[in-house]
């Protein structure tokens, strides 16, 4: 009895009769404050290795380097690049900021919403960002989700493609990019009150809320619907950057209806700030986007809004030569693997370009018009003996029929 009472913790020195609980180890012993001392210390431990995993994983640069980055694939949008370069760089900061427990500040999230043309780069814009910061990236399309309990696929599957987008390590799908592409086909239905439910409308948006704020989700590994007994994996959406695009088609009206409601009376100054008819989104604001559908929880959480500028001849023209992976150097690089020497000349490009302009195809349609016209070429060339490919405006208006041009409208 004696003998245990002279027991001792190896690591304070406090008897047995001080302590709670004296636990023996093989030639020590360890008491319950040292224990609970030693978790605390583990526990700290292991979140700074995250921090420091996080910022190593992590290549986070400044709001001008992010778009300077932008700017070698994206032509033009200078206005967005800006917007999401801040946006971006808020939020992963937010992410490698030190949990002070005596700061009270905590930094919210900066999710983002595009409004532009389909073919104006929404997608691009955050496929680029993604891919400079070395995070997991998954796009969904909005169109295909529904209210929980209906036909369609259910909110959780967004963060499905997130994981696999990132192997299935939920830690680094934690702080990936999800881009919401068609974000204007969930927009409510109507203002008046219905019997019938908008599943597919205002149901979606307010099942889109808990995971834009921050929630953690059952998430099926491997997407689909949700049954009993499933294993789910639990995800944090909390660190999760979200960015909706769409391209809110009829918005302009709304825009167009509202500035010159505004430009009445005496106040009015319409001569000193003339209004840019052939682009009203420059002018939208979070009450277009109320008028439109999305109900004001989502605008909410969605407070970076920016807009994509419709593309004109000079930017198309940029566009398909001028990127660090534009369409003409991507072409190049695939004849000289076939060991041919491709090149265009500058009134070829030219026709390409008025042709877009011509049957409104965007950007998308460039890679589709300069398809059709190297279908042939790309089938032909590849082991004869031509070493050199130049393509004329009279070889691209010969292989660009008014039939064909008119299968690619159709197809835009």
């Amino acid at each position: 009895m004696s003998q245990d009472q002279n027991l001792e913790c190896s690591f304070c020195g406090r008897k047995k009769a001080e302590t709670d609980l004296l636990i023996a180890g093989m030639d020590a012993h360890i008491c319950d404050r040292c224990i609970v001392q030693a978790y605390g210390i583990v526990q700290e431990e292991i979140a700074e290795a995250k921090t420091t995993s996080l910022s190593n994983d992590l290549i986070l640069k400044k709001p001008i380097e992010i778009k300077s980055f932008l700017d070698e694939y994206i032509v033009g949008q200078e206005q967005t690049k800006k917007a999401m370069s801040v946006a971006v760089y808020n939020h992963y900061k937010r992410l490698l900021q030190s949990k002070s427990p005596n700061d009270g500040v905590e930094i919210e999230k900066s999710n983002i919403v595009l409004v532009g043309e389909t073919g104006t780069g929404k997608t691009l814009v955050a496929r680029t960002i993604a891919r400079m910061l070395n995070v997991p990236f998954a796009i969904v399309d909005a169109t295909v989700l529904t209210q929980a309990g209906y036909v369609g696929e259910d909110v959780e599957s967004i963060l499905s493609r997130l994981l696999q987008a990132a192997d299935y390590d939920v830690e680094k799908a934690e702080r990936g990019i999800v881009f919401i592409d068609e974000i204007d086909k969930i927009a409510r239905k109507g203002d008046n009150p219905s019997i019938t439910r908008d599943v597919s409308g205002e149901g979606v948006q307010q099942a889109l809320l808990k995971l834009l704020e921050g929630a953690i989700v059952n998430v099926a590994p491997k997407g689909g619907r949700k049954h009993p007994e499933q294993k789910f994996i639990q995800v944090n959406t909390k660190d999760i950057l979200f960015v909706a695009g769409g391209a809110f088609s009829g918005i302009d009206r709304i825009i167009s209806k509202r500035l010159n409601m505004q430009a009445v009376g005496y106040s009015a100054s319409i001569d000193e700030d003339k209004i840019d008819e052939d682009n009203l989104l420059q002018y939208i604001i979070p009450a277009d986007l109320k008028s439109f559908g999305l109900i004001p929880e989502i605008i909410g959480r969605l407070p970076v809004l920016s807009y994509m500028n419709p593309l004109d001849a000079k930017t198309l023209r940029a566009i398909l030569t001028e990127p660090k992976n534009s369409i003409i150097k991507q072409y190049t690089k695939l004849f000289a693997m076939d060991d041919v020497e491709f090149s265009m000349t500058e009134d070829a490009l030219q026709y390409i370009v008025d042709m877009a302009v011509e049957y409104k195809l965007g950007a998308r349609g460039l890679r589709s018009l300069c398809e059709a016209i190297l279908t042939d070429a790309m089938f032909e060339l590849p082991g004869s003996e031509t070493s050199e490919f130049e393509v004329t405006r009279d070889y691209a208006e010969e292989k660009l029929t008014k039939k064909a041009l008119q299968k690619l409208k159709a197809a835009s």
